[in-house]
């Protein structure tokens, strides 16, 4: 999979992606990432890529020229499956997307910043707008990370055991339930034990444990969200 991140602020996002899952990924050249600074496309000799909102409205507007210019650029090299805008009132990023968004093989993502981009660069060229959750924050590149992390994880040969992901909450294979409580050495600490059932070695019990589990969970999760 290839990733192009246009970004005015690519220093928030070099630490993140240099790490972990994502940086096992790159060095097993299973993904191809790309963080493009939107400075360098921009037609201002002081790489201003923001301006005022025509409308009189408080706050500052990404501007069309740098992000036009930007995925110019990008789609005379590459062919792009999907061009993302990264932004509060777009689609709430669920399991089901990022199952679908796996699969994918070229994709740009635009992260929003100040008030947002120039419409026009909605209109033209995003192909998908997602959010994280319906609230507001300085900039749309720690949703940008979110959304990177929960797809790459999912490609074949990123995770030592894919089905660690398959079994993850939210996958539609199971459900739509919650993960079970999970437990690791030592099986007591501190008068806290693990259940004995898991350390039973009885793989009937412990399948139907974990089961009515989920089931737990998913209802305590429903609860708390007023599902």
């Amino acid at each position: 999979m290839r990733i192009n991140v246009l970004t005015c602020l690519p220093n928030l996002l070099s630490s993140f992606l240099s790490y972990s899952i994502i940086k096992r990924a790159i060095d097993a050249n299973i993904l191809d990432l790309e963080i493009n600074d939107l400075h360098d496309f921009s037609l201002d000799r002081h790489q201003k890529t923001d301006d005022y909102c025509y409308s009189g409205a408080p706050g500052l507007v990404m501007k069309i020229e740098p992000i036009d210019r930007c995925i110019s650029f990008l789609q005379e090299r590459n062919n792009y499956d999907e061009i993302i805008y990264m932004c509060p009132d777009g689609k709430i990023l669920d399991q089901n997307i990022c199952n679908e968004l796996s699969k994918k093989k070229n994709i740009i993502i635009l992260c929003g910043h100040y008030k947002g981009v120039d419409e026009r660069v909605r209109q033209k060229y995003i192909t998908r707008e997602i959010s994280i959750g319906e609230y507001v924050l300085t900039g749309g590149e720690i949703p940008a990370c979110v959304l990177i992390d929960s797809i790459v994880r999912l490609i074949p040969g990123v995770l030592n055991d894919i089905n660690s992901a398959l079994e993850d909450s939210f996958q539609s294979g199971y459900d739509d339930f919650i993960s079970p409580p999970v437990y690791t050495r030592p099986s007591s600490y501190k008068g806290l034990d693990v259940p004995e059932i898991l350390l039973s070695g009885n793989k009937k019990l412990i399948d139907e444990w974990i089961i009515e589990q989920r089931k737990l969970r998913t209802e305590m999760y429903k609860k708390l969200n007023n599902k």
